[in-house]
């Protein structure tokens, strides 16, 4: 039987306005600027679309595949690739902003996906938060608040430490604070309503804003705090360790010390090293590296030190 290759992926990168040096520096990702913000680790969208590194399929963009060779994904009645997978470096605060749902996102914004995110904090400065969430107790209250300007009444945050896990549905408020760095896997959208962005220009001109948008899809009164974060930061080694399991993914963490062997029973696994190296297959694989493990390859073998999460979806 002809064995499957592993996808190797070339990321995309993105340029922000919070963006900083962290994906150069420390995950060594040749792309020069000093507000790199995003890497697209795994990517099949209009705004990015990473190409296949190698093998038979070199060259290839991971939409291309997704299209021309469905059996690599199990077949999957999905139309288009369902996940996007990126390593965020907040050099300053992200836009407090919301995601909408699938029913809002197809009506109001050309049929596009809804977006439901989660993150797991790579690094962060001592004592660091997150805003998740939003202290209205109504729709009414939400309105008055934004249309007054009350954004320190009106913003939550939680504190976070590294190795914390936080799942953001539609409707959260939320946003990324300056000094965190966030390994992300969600639908595969771009649409985000920014609530507030501090006054900050770009361009010279303030971005812009979607209140309407924003009041439209905000949940009321928000998910408890204690709800929101998780400490994913110790999990059985040598496994793979689940994180979350929701209606459009199903996340893992693997800590890596020796060897370890699973079968990839799933449509398709993505994964993305955090830490560490070793070997996959007994191919090289460090901190960095993005892949899809296809469907029927089987019995997958890794060595080495490192830290990965895996993604996939339900079936």
């Amino acid at each position: 039987m002809e064995e499957k290759e592993i996808l190797f992926l070339n990321p995309v990168f993105t340029h922000n306005i919070w963006g900083g040096k962290k994906l150069r520096e420390e995950f060594g990702y040749e792309i020069e600027g000093d507000d790199i913000g995003e890497c697209w680790g795994i990517a099949a969208h209009e705004n990015g679309d990473c190409t296949i590194r190698g093998g038979a399929y070199a060259g290839k963009t991971l939409s291309g595949l997704w299209r021309e060779n469905k059996e690599l994904f199990g077949n999957t009645d999905m139309r288009r690739f369902p996940l996007l997978v990126k390593i965020i470096d907040a050099r300053d605060d992200l836009s407090i902003q919301v995601h909408p749902d699938d029913v809002y996102a197809t009506a109001h914004e050309n049929g596009s996906l809804g977006k439901t995110e989660c993150w797991y904090v790579l690094d962060c400065p001592k004592d660091a938060s997150l805003v998740i969430g939003h202290n209205a107790k109504s729709k009414e209250e939400l309105r008055e608040m934004i249309a007054g300007g009350e954004w320190e009444a009106f913003i939550r945050e939680v504190p976070v430490k590294k190795g914390d896990f936080i799942q953001i549905d539609p409707g959260t408020v939320h946003a990324i604070k300056g000094g965190l760095t966030i390994l992300e896997t969600q639908q595969n959208s771009d649409i985000t309503y920014r609530v507030y962005d501090y006054g900050r220009l770009s361009g010279g001109k303030p971005r812009e804003l979607h209140i309407r948008q924003s009041l439209d899809v905000i949940s009321v009164p928000a998910v408890p705090a204690d709800d929101s974060v998780k400490d994913a930061s110790h999990v059985t080694k040598n496994i793979l360790a689940e994180l979350i399991f929701c209606e459009y993914y199903k996340v893992f963490k693997i800590d890596l010390e020796g060897r370890m062997k699973f079968e990839q029973k799933y449509p398709f696994l993505i994964m993305s090293v955090l830490e560490g190296s070793g070997l996959i297959q007994q191919k090289e694989i460090k901190k960095g590296d993005h892949f899809i493990l296809p469907n029927g390859i089987g019995k997958v073998n890794l060595e080495g030190r490192m830290q990965i999460i895996a993604s996939t979806v339900p079936v």
